[in-house]
């Protein structure tokens, strides 16, 4: 495995490679990510992981960026672009495609997205079960 150098990196986008992720084109999306960043020669400030489900399937392809929490939602191979340039080079989220970003309190849902299960409703069914 490769240990990376990171002591220039500004940013990390972590890149739903889940199963409802991969449906929606995840390995495409990836793959654009990383290119787009090399052609931009981001290489260096900005590091890129593939993860597994990120728990927002409805929201496929998911893109994460920190250290901003920004959560992008729908992202394709021409919005995976748009990102690099946007986010990632200028600093400009891109508004159209979040689902969560960060506030003074929290993470904020944006764009009329479907808010989700709540996890303590998940902790207390689970314990139900045992």
């Amino acid at each position: 495995m490769t240990t990376w150098n990171l002591q220039d990196m500004q940013k990390h986008v972590l890149i739903c490679n889940g199963s409802s992720c991969m449906r929606k084109g995840g390995e495409e999306v990836t793959q654009a990510i990383r290119k787009e960043i090399t052609t931009r020669e981001l290489d260096r400030y900005i590091h890129t992981s593939r993860t597994r489900c990120n728990g927002r399937c409805k929201d496929a392809c998911v893109v994460i960026v920190y250290p901003d929490a920004v959560w992008y939602e729908g992202i394709d191979v021409d919005s995976a672009k748009e990102l690099v340039h946007s986010h990632l080079e200028n600093n400009q989220i891109l508004k159209s495609k979040v689902i969560y970003e960060r506030t003074q309190t929290g993470m904020s849902l944006k764009n009329n997205r479907v808010k989700g299960i709540e996890k303590e409703k998940q902790e207390a069914k689970k314990e139900e079960v045992l």
